[in-house]
């Protein structure tokens, strides 16, 4: 190694004062996460870490030692230069830091920048500059997730609204025209339709609270089995053969307190990709699961399980993100990811896996768990 690179390298992690003195911490700023480019009060770069070298493509030799302008040619989305425009050592006095914000590298690669002037004295002339780099791959992976749902949301809306607006415009023009069975008909159409953007609607409203961490649980005392039975007996009533669901229930269970709306929410959703995307029968296992301590039970499992070709090993971790999709027989892909806040929401887990018979498995536990009032 030259003696001019290690120079460098020593510069490069020469401490900076207070606000900016990373050393002092016993940190080195090349463990930092993000870029970090130090100036002194001459406005020399006299730090630059691994993660500003990763950032800009610029290394840390051919940035210490020159003019911070220089080394970091920052320009906002307009085309102007930053450094001008903020003019950190001959700016406004009581100015302390500049806020995160999207600017340009040379190249047009975008990074997010923020600033903080360190002074020794409250109004008095500017001794460091700390500057904080950060890519913005992150940011755009939220924003195409975003763009991707509103995509998706309008493709699902538009079809059944189109049917709606199209019927009930064809009976407000020529109700006279038709008989009583073909109004019936339209009219069951447009009520499925309705159906279909109202269940889209709550989708949307449950990914915004699992978002943000405000799906709220009601918890009440409620009885699994039935609660399948029932949604067997649904599918049955509208088509399905009795004997392709298989209700296994292990007595006794534990009481189980939870939402049953959504719990109900769950099921539905884990029957119905069992139905729609699985073959042979669909196999409901509910049964209690162990405590660590001897004889105490911790909660209840429901196991949903087919025969069908099931879901390949690449997928399974995927299977619970956003707009996952099992097949092309369509769906908003958002179903599996409500499953699993609701899930997680309870204090509970959700697993997939491969079942006997070859198909999918899914398997969620609900803790035991009564209303605070209870306890």
């Amino acid at each position: 190694m030259s003696v001019g690179t290690s120079r460098a390298r020593d510069a490069r992690r020469t401490p900076a004062p207070r606000h900016g003195d990373v050393a002092g911490f016993g940190v080195d700023p090349d463990e930092l996460p993000d870029g970090l480019v130090v100036a002194d009060e001459h406005g020399r770069v006299i730090c630059f870490n691994a993660a500003a070298e990763r950032i800009t493509e610029l290394p840390a030799e051919d940035a210490l030692g020159r003019q911070l302008e220089k080394a970091l040619p920052l320009e906002d989305l307009e085309g102007r230069r930053w450094w001008q425009l903020t003019d950190p050592y001959g700016g406004l006095a009581i100015r302390v830091r500049q806020p995160e914000r999207n600017l340009l590298l040379p190249g047009g690669r975008e990074v997010l920048v923020s600033a903080r002037y360190v002074r020794a004295e409250p109004t008095g002339p500017v001794r460091r500059v700390v500057v904080s780099l950060r890519d913005t791959e992150a940011r755009r992976r939220t924003e195409r997730s975003h763009a991707e749902l509103i995509a998706t949301v309008a493709h699902e809306l538009r079809s059944p609204l189109t049917s709606v607006k199209g019927f009930t415009a064809t009976l407000l023009a020529k109700w006279e025209r038709f008989t009583d069975d073909q109004k019936r008909l339209m009219l069951e159409t447009v009520d499925a339709d309705a159906d279909r953007v109202t269940r889209l609607i709550a989708e949307l409203l449950d990914i915004s609270r699992i978002d943000s961490g405000r799906l709220e649980v009601r918890r009440q005392p409620v009885d699994i089995g039935a609660a399948v039975g029932r949604h067997i007996q649904a599918y049955v009533a509208a088509g399905q053969p009795a004997d392709r669901f298989l209700l296994r229930l292990e007595q006794p269970l534990p009481a189980l307190w939870a939402d049953p709306d959504k719990v109900d929410q769950v099921l539905s959703n884990l029957l119905e990709n069992a139905v729609r995307h699985g073959e042979g029968t669909v196999t409901i296992d509910i049964t209690a699961t162990a405590s660590p301590r001897e004889g105490e039970d911790a909660g209840t499992s429901v196991t949903v399980s087919d025969e069908g070709p099931g879901i390949p090993e690449e997928s399974m971790n995927r299977v619970f993100t956003r707009f996952w999709r099992g097949s092309k027989r369509g769906g908003t892909g958002l179903g599996l990811y409500i499953v699993k806040g609701i899930v997680e929401a309870h204090g509970g887990t959700i697993t997939v896996g491969r079942a006997p018979g070859g198909g999918a498995e899914f398997r969620f536990t609900l803790p035991v768990a009564a209303p605070a009032y209870l306890a």
